[in-house]
C-alpha cells in the first residue's frame, strides 16, 4: 500500500486490490433498511399532514401531533388551542408553527445524518466499501452549512415537546369531566418517548455539562449530566422509537376521529 509520506498529493489512499471491497457479508442490508423505513415514515407523514382531516378526537380532546398546535382557520372546533392566525389554503400544514423546526431538528440531528448520508446519499454506505462520490467536501458548503443549527433548532424542539405534554395532559377529559382510555395511554407514551430522544441530543447533552470543568462544583448538572450521556447512547434506537410512536399515536387519533373504532374507555 502506498504510505503518506510517497503518495501522490490528491490520490486518496486504498488498498490495492481491484474489487471495490472484499465485503462478503451483508453490508448493502442496513442502508437498505434505512431507505425503506424513512421513505414508508415520510410518505404516511406527508399525506397525514396534507389530509386536513381526522385529527381532533372533540369527546376527549385527543390531538395528533402532526396537527399540533393548530393554528390555521381550517382547524375544527376545539382543535385550535392557541388561536387561529394562517389562512386554510390546502398546501398550510395546520401544524405550521412546528413541523418545520421538527423537520429541521430531526435533519440536523447527529444521527439522521449518519442515517441518511450512509443510504441515501452512499457517503459512504458501510465501513470499508467506497463512497458513492467521487470527492468529499464534508458539511462546508450550502446546503449542508445549516447543519451547524442543530443547537438552536434543539430549543425549538423541546418548546413543542412541551407543546405535546399540555396536548396529553389536556387529553384527560370526557364529556363527564375526568377521563382516561386507550388513547391517553397512547399520547403519554409518545411524550415520553419525544422527551427522550430530546434531551438525548448531543446538543442538549453539551449544553447541560459540555463547559464544566469542575462537575464537583456543579453536582445538580453533573446529575444531569449523567442522565443525559445514558440517554445519549441510546439515541440512534430513540430516533427509530420515536418515528415508530409518532406514526401510532397519529394514526390512532386518526382512527378514532374517523370512526373506524371507538375509543377504549377505562374512565368516563
Amino acid at each position: 500500500m502506498t504510505s503518506t509520506a510517497t503518495r501522490p498529493r490528491g490520490v486518496r489512499a486504498r488498498a490495492a486490490i481491484a474489487a471495490k471491497t472484499l465485503r462478503t457479508d451483508r453490508w448493502w442490508f442496513a442502508p437498505l433498511i434505512t431507505v425503506v423505513g424513512l421513505s414508508a415514515w415520510i410518505i404516511y407523514a406527508t399525506v397525514r399532514v396534507f389530509m386536513h382531516r381526522w385529527y381532533w378526537v372533540g369527546d376527549f380532546h385527543y390531538l395528533t401531533p402532526f396537527y399540533s398546535p393548530c393554528v390555521t382557520d381550517r382547524c375544527v372546533e376545539g382543535s385550535a388551542h392557541v388561536g387561529t392566525y394562517l389562512p386554510g389554503w390546502w398546501f398550510i400544514p395546520d401544524a405550521a408553527f412546528t413541523l418545520p423546526f421538527l423537520l429541521l431538528f430531526r435533519l440536523t440531528c447527529y444521527y439522521y445524518r449518519k442515517a441518511y448520508y450512509r443510504s441515501f446519499w452512499l457517503s459512504p454506505p458501510a465501513c470499508a466499501v467506497p463512497d458513492g462520490h467521487k470527492s468529499y467536501g464534508g458539511e462546508t458548503r450550502f446546503p449542508l452549512l445549516g447543519q451547524n443549527l442543530h443547537r438552536y433548532f434543539f430549543y425549538a424542539a423541546a418548546i413543542i415537546s412541551a407543546i405535546n405534554t399540555y396536548d396529553a395532559f389536556y387529553a384527560f377529559h370526557s364529556p363527564k369531566g375526568f377521563g382516561f382510555g386507550l388513547g391517553n395511554l397512547v399520547l403519554l407514551g409518545n411524550v415520553v418517548m419525544l422527551w427522550a430522544y430530546t434531551i438525548s441530543c448531543h446538543s442538549c447533552r453539551h449544553i447541560i455539562g459540555g463547559r464544566l470543568k469542575h462537575f464537583s462544583k456543579h453536582p445538580v448538572r453533573y446529575k444531569a449530566w449523567t442522565l443525559i450521556s445514558w440517554l445519549n447512547v441510546r439515541h440512534m434506537q430513540l430516533a427509530w422509537i420515536t418515528l415508530g410512536t409518532l406514526a401510532l399515536t397519529d394514526f390512532y387519533v386518526m382512527a378514532v376521529a374517523a370512526g373506524w373504532f371507538n375509543d377504549l374507555r377505562f374512565i368516563n
